[in-house]
């Protein structure tokens, strides 16, 4: 099946699991896990309901992002990425591997709000850069942070899940998010007229780079998923549900039990479209080393979280290719 031919289906083949036992004084971490593996071993892709990210808080992210993406060029301009990957990525930045065409959307990029002067960052680490938060908006990086401390919560619960649906600690994999190289993304995508034609893309069909992403969409619509037989879906908007999908990096740590999945957006509603991605990745120097069965045989080498990511930037970002670093 063709990127162009999207199988018209019922939002029923995308399960939507309840995830709000995970945040009660008795997290029903078997019962969930159960329900999170079934659901990537088949799909890839699931929406959580019941999740930790208060509504409202969820509304000012959105109206952060409406308001940022509506400004002129020149004065997005003042965060433009220079350096490392924070701030803005504008149109035509962003070109997902093996793809022809560049991506129609723009980003805004953040992370944890490291200092300037953070010590990891000045002996060379560039996955923990300083933000650039704009001058022009102060109510970014509160809003910002909230957000994504709210997200790093949610996701923490459902790795907690995941460890415990592969037999192994509930801390497995947390236990290596003390200073987590995690990204947050604001998306805007613009509307696109069918004569740009069947091979341009909001996003391009790919996998994603880390452990796990949780996306909050707007109610336009326009998200494809590939499923396990190779055919493209759409995951219509759930109200009050997120959108995760598991990470190439966490398809190494489980060995293929937990899958990555290619999705991509066409949005052809005629209407803005606006997302909200977290990237959830653990420290960069974490390694990234298959849990196998006994028995079992790794289907991954081990690999360095922070290597990883970054080779994923270098082939998917046109500033990578600009004599700069992250």
């Amino acid at each position: 099946m063709s990127y162009a031919t999207v199988e018209k289906i019922s939002v029923e083949q995308i399960p939507v699991i309840n995830i709000e036992s995970l945040f009660s004084q008795s997290p029903d971490y078997p019962g969930i896990g159960e329900q999170l593996q079934r659901a990537a071993t088949t799909i890839g892709f699931f929406y959580v309901s019941g999740h930790c990210i208060d509504k409202v808080l969820l509304d000012q992210a959105f109206e952060i992002s409406k308001k940022f993406f509506a400004l002129e060029e020149q004065q997005k301009a003042e965060v433009k990425i220079a350096g490392y990957h924070r701030g803005l990525l504008g149109f035509g930045t962003s070109k997902m591997e093996n793809q022809a065409n560049v991506d129609l959307k723009e980003s805004y990029l953040w992370g944890q709000d490291f200092a300037a002067d953070n010590q990891e960052f000045l002996s060379g680490n560039e996955l923990m850069p300083p933000n650039r938060w704009p001058s022009f908006m102060p109510e970014m990086r509160d809003v910002l942070t909230r957000y994504l401390d709210a997200a790093h919560h949610c996701g923490k619960q459902l790795l907690r899940a995941i460890a415990v649906s592969l037999d192994i600690e509930q801390d497995y994999f947390v236990g290596r998010f003390e200073k987590p190289i995690s990204r947050g993304s604001l998306i805007h995508y613009p509307p696109q007229p069918p004569a740009m034609g069947a091979n341009q893309f909001g996003v391009s069909p790919h996998t994603d780079y880390g452990t796990m992403t949780l996306l909050a969409q707007d109610q336009t619509g326009g998200l494809r998923v590939q499923d396990a037989r190779g055919k493209w879906l759409t995951a219509h908007p759930i109200e009050g549900t997120l959108v995760v999908n598991v990470g190439d990096l966490l398809a190494r740590w489980s060995n293929d039990r937990f899958r990555s999945t290619p999705h991509s957006v066409v949005n052809e509603s005629g209407r803005e479209r606006y997302s909200i991605a977290i990237a959830l990745d653990p420290d960069w120097d974490t390694v990234i080393k298959p849990v196998t069965k006994s028995g079992e045989v790794p289907e991954y080498d081990q690999v360095r979280c922070g290597d990883y990511i970054r080779g994923r930037f270098d082939r998917s970002f046109s500033y990578r290719n600009s004599g700069h670093s992250l």
